[in-house]
């Protein structure tokens, strides 16, 4: 049924960078580009972070609390934001925490700005639009762990890979079969994140889904189901699916039940299934116990059998094998 649906946008050829890895010394900003997190977080972070030999700037704007909720102003979040992306003695950016409020400010910041002094942004959930610009401008960044979970102590695995990913160690996810899989090979630029944060976007400039050729990747907290089919179907409408190589399903975390699928995986596959895009469920990235780093905008092939199932990110770097269960 969605594959005849039509398409109304046209699709872009993108190329994307790496950022060069961080070693020893490196400045790392945090920063809070949606809501706001408390000052002792940050501060737990940031020893996080010098544990690991990495020096961190907290941003001017860090600490301040706009209508109860923001992370500061708009123009304070955006001032942050454009001092970490130009300053070149900035190796990278660690957000503190998502939230809501990055589409607020989709154009104050132009796509040759985000991408003339390529580093690596780290941040998931409402940072999902971050990504989207970032790979629209051609850098690629880090779908991962955020300071207010850094602060827990860096010890747990997403902290930990996130940490070796940021230093040159790029994980091929191995990983377990799981029922609602549809199997087949793809390979192509990995765009997406939250779905209710990205799918808003389409038509913007951090609209990476107009990719020529992508895997999806989708990940949702406390939504219920008709609102993510309502989301999926917007991005069927859109002919984002024509274009659509594979999708890489991860947490869907206390998401609601009031229809009979089996799960909000069985839900979308019967969707994806008749148009014969791979699909590999239960990938552990997103707003549940653990999540682990996906590089956005990297190349990445997906390999999705009967017994499992392989994420590879066709990039430079250390490779490191990560089975996860």
């Amino acid at each position: 049924m969605l594959a005849s649906l039509r398409s109304y946008s046209q699709p872009l050829t993108l190329s994307t960078t790496r950022p060069p890895f961080l070693k020893a010394g490196d400045h790392v900003a945090l920063l809070s580009p949606s809501y706001a997190s408390t000052m002792g977080e940050v501060d737990s972070a940031a020893n996080v972070l010098r544990d690991w030999g990495l020096v961190p700037v907290i941003g001017p704007n860090v600490g301040k609390v706009f209508v109860g909720k923001y992370a500061g102003t708009i123009a304070e979040r955006v001032a942050d934001l454009r001092w970490a992306l130009n300053d070149t003695s900035i190796k990278a950016i660690i957000c503190n925490r998502g939230g809501y409020g990055t589409i607020h400010y989709i154009n104050a910041i132009s796509l040759e700005e985000w991408g003339a002094h390529p580093k690596w942004l780290v941040g998931f959930s409402d940072i999902t639009t971050l990504h989207g610009l970032l790979t629209r401008a051609g850098v690629m960044s880090i779908h991962g762990t955020m300071s207010m979970f850094l602060a827990k102590g860096g010890t747990d695995s997403s902290s930990t890979l996130m940490r070796d990913l940021l230093m040159g160690s790029v994980p091929r996810y191995e990983v377990a079969a799981h029922p609602q899989n549809i199997e087949g090979h793809a390979s192509g630029i990995l765009v997406g994140g939250n779905l209710c944060t990205f799918a808003p976007n389409l038509g913007t400039q951090a609209d990476a889904l107009q990719a020529e050729d992508f895997i999806l990747f989708i990940e949702e907290v406390e939504e219920s189901m008709h609102n993510i089919d309502r989301q999926f179907y917007m991005l069927a409408l859109n002919g984002i699916f024509k274009r659509c190589k594979g999708v890489v399903l991860g947490e869907f975390t206390d998401c609601g039940d009031e229809f009979t699928f089996e799960s909000v995986e069985a839900m979308l596959r019967q969707y994806l299934q008749p148009m014969g895009i791979p699909m590999l469920c239960g990938f552990p990235a997103g707003h549940d116990t653990v999540n682990l780093p996906l590089v956005m905008g990297a190349p990445v092939t997906l390999d999705v059998r009967h017994d499992g199932a392989t994420l590879q990110f066709d990039i430079e770097g250390r490779q490191q094998n990560i089975k996860v269960k």
